[in-house]
């Protein structure tokens, strides 16, 4: 990717985003200005939901439209061998469809064969959907790296019926991962910060996206998670489909990470039973934390952790599994999380590995305080 000057401001986002019910059925309508012969990817699971769906409705369009199982993992090998396979056939577009991982996957070999990438997630349980980066992983599933792409997604594509008859926890995932996006973007913007990909300084654009994504939250969240909860596509589901996805993504890529992220990546210092929560579950946890190391008011904590806790994310060190963590552990998470490759660094201020465990310490603190007074 082009390094951009770091004085400069810049703003990015996928060229079409399109967001309706049954709009697998509609498909081929956003799909034709970018190709003929699209490659689905898409896991056996996905697949089943809706990814048979999605070819037949591209056959019946007229589309050359085939399909590949994703493996599992968006490690470079997985992504090599669907890039052998695309270039066997007359592949001229990639869809991804799925969840995070798939997507990766599917920007990854986009960008390696050239062509237009289309991207329709199956659940609202994370902002990656419009963005121009993938996370690399092992083929057992470690970390290994980021993928930054000199464009976003030609398309991004969000069924909400689909999304409508998802686990609902998925969506409760997007809602912790969403309520991050101004709290780090306004952090970036105090501190002058820079962008996710650590180039050029983040725009007010990105800044107002954010409490967009947040004013939306605290409007429609409740409401949205019982419309999930009975399949029902309601005006509710729709806007947090759209803060989750939409706003959200916007406002990471083009407002900043700070904190909160760094803390979530932290957590691979561990093992243990951590690792079965959800990215947005544990970015909620996160949340507490830079509020806690920023030193936010009573009002401000209220509002975030009384938020928080009234969808059932977690907000405490026992609801993320670490209930007996040591000090030791928590400097672990915190060693990492100030590291130079993190975003911790994008706040305002000086951050030590120690204030971070106290901060950690506080925000569990502060989290069982508050349903004490509830």
């Amino acid at each position: 990717m082009t390094v951009s000057h770091t004085q400069d401001k810049m703003y990015t986002g996928p060229s079409r985003y399109v967001q309706g019910i049954d709009l697998i059925d509609r498909a081929a309508h956003y799909l034709k200005p970018l190709g003929s012969a699209p490659l689905i990817i898409a896991d056996e699971v996905v697949w089943d939901i809706a990814g048979q769906k999605l070819q037949d409705s591209l056959r019946g369009d007229g589309m050359e439209a085939t399909h590949e199982v994703f493996g599992g993992e968006a490690s470079l090998n997985e992504i090599g061998r669907i890039v052998e396979k695309a270039q066997a056939g007359e592949t001229d577009v990639i869809i991804g469809l799925g969840g995070g991982k798939t997507i990766d996957s599917a920007r990854a070999v986009a960008d390696k064969l050239s062509l237009p990438v289309a991207i329709f997630p199956t659940a609202v349980s994370a902002d990656a959907p419009t963005a121009r980066v993938s996370v690399i992983y092992t083929d057992e599933g470690v970390f290994d790296s980021y993928l930054f792409y000199d464009r976003n997604p030609d398309l991004v594509a969000v069924d909400t019926r689909v999304i409508a008859n998802a686990p609902v926890n998925t969506l409760r995932s997007g809602l912790g991962d969403a309520l991050a996006t101004l709290v780090e973007a306004r952090a970036v913007h105090r501190a002058n910060g820079r962008r996710m990909d650590d180039s050029s300084r983040p725009t007010l654009a990105g800044l107002a996206l954010a409490e967009k994504c947040e004013e939306t939250l605290f409007a429609y969240a409740h409401q949205a998670l019982k419309d999930a909860e009975e399949h029902i596509v309601s005006p509710a589901l729709e806007a947090i489909c759209e803060a989750n996805t939409l706003l959200s993504g916007l406002g990471f890529e083009n407002g900043g990470l700070a904190a909160v992220h760094a803390i979530h990546n932290g957590f691979t210092a561990l093992d243990g039973d951590i690792h079965h929560m959800s990215h947005g579950e544990k970015v909620a946890f996160g949340i507490g934390v830079q509020l806690m190391l920023t030193g936010a008011t009573r009002e401000e904590a209220d509002r975030y952790f009384g938020f928080l806790q009234s969808v059932g994310l977690p907000t405490t060190l026992e609801e993320i599994h670490l209930a007996d963590a040591t000090d030791d552990d928590l400097y672990k998470i915190a060693e990492l999380a100030c590291s130079d490759e993190e975003t911790l660094k994008q706040m305002p201020g000086e951050h030590t590995p120690t204030d971070v465990v106290q901060a950690i310490r506080a925000a569990d603190r502060y989290a069982r305080s508050l349903r004490e007074r509830a």
